[in-house]
């Protein structure tokens, strides 16, 4: 994975963009940590390129939600006691 700065992508923009070409996919750093991931893409699978990020995403944070469940013990619950929690918050919005 190539990794590129704030500083460089600023000032020298027409090289990091021959180097997106070359590599597909970058990492954008500010003060050495990684910040965005920048992409090569183009107009005909931009829509496909941004859902499969998005699912990507997503897979990421139920993974996470996932792990922190059996690490609280959460993940042995029955539907039953799911649902009275459930229906403990939202009696609690109500009011």
């Amino acid at each position: 994975m190539r990794f590129i700065s704030v500083r460089d992508l600023r000032g020298r923009p027409g090289q990091v963009w021959k180097q997106l070409a070359r590599f597909k996919d970058m990492v954008l750093t500010l003060n050495g940590k990684p910040i965005a991931i920048i992409s090569s893409t183009s107009e005909e699978f931009l829509e496909e390129n941004l859902a499969e990020v998005r699912k990507a995403r997503a897979m990421v944070a139920v993974k996470a939600i996932q792990e922190e469940s059996v690490r609280r013990g959460l993940d042995k619950m029955t539907m039953e006691e799911i649902d009275e929690v459930i229906r403990k918050v939202r009696k609690a919005r109500r009011k």
